[in-house]
């Protein structure tokens, strides 16, 4: 098969027709998503999953997401965290929030979710510290920032996951006047650079295109 975006597409539908199959409260989430108007802008079903995994390899129960958009991602955490465990979730839109806060409920984990709305600058300096698995996925422009906060807000050996750090390869392009380029590019420079993060990124193809991410633990 030639390695084009439609194969890309395919191989994740079917990727996930295997490992995940059908899941009615998910499905449910991206449709009340989409019917809002927002963008498709959530992590794939197969990437939801290894959301899923860290989050249970790393035996978390405190998680925090910056970025809950419909809350798409935030059932995957959630349902990792286990009925003991708590994923706060951070969301600048209210309109955003107030669909997946509706969708979280409706997919039986609302009991284990806190969305905190607001700009997530304004919003961290006011949370309790010791997440156990921080999920980055919000405006690339704030990346440090927000690495620096997964720091503060963390623990040794907290995961700390980087969304979207591919951008189509432009991230190889010093020269690039693209600010989501220009924040992705810091970011990376930052877990390479901050002797608080131990980093590596992988880039991914798929069903959302040509990206990757950034894997870290906190030291």
């Amino acid at each position: 098969m030639e390695p084009t975006a439609d194969a890309w597409s395919l191989t994740d539908a079917y990727l996930t027709e295997v490992l995940i199959g059908h899941d009615p409260a998910l499905e449910a989430a991206l449709t009340a998503q989409r019917t809002a108007g927002m963008p498709a802008i959530e992590v794939a079903p197969v990437a939801g999953k290894l959301l899923q995994l860290l989050a249970r390899i790393s035996g978390a129960r405190r998680v925090l997401e910056i970025g809950t958009l419909g809350g798409y991602s935030t059932i995957w955490l959630a349902r990792a965290v286990g009925p003991a465990g708590k994923v706060v979730t951070v969301e600048a839109e209210a309109a955003n929030a107030a669909v997946a806060r509706a969708s979280i409920d409706a997919a039986g984990v609302g009991d284990r979710v806190d969305i905190r709305i607001g700009r997530a600058a304004d919003v961290l300096p006011t949370l309790v510290g010791g997440f156990d698995l921080v999920f980055i996925d919000a405006d690339k422009e704030s990346n440090t920032i927000y690495l620096d906060w997964a720091a503060k807000l963390g623990h040794p050996g907290t995961v700390v996951v980087l969304d979207n750090i591919g951008r189509e390869g432009e991230i190889v392009r010093d020269d690039s006047d693209d600010s989501k380029v220009i924040g992705t590019r810091d970011g990376l420079r930052m877990l390479g650079e901050d002797p608080r993060f131990d980093a590596t990124a992988l880039q991914t193809v798929g069903a959302k295109g040509w990206d990757g991410v950034a894997l870290a633990v906190v030291l």
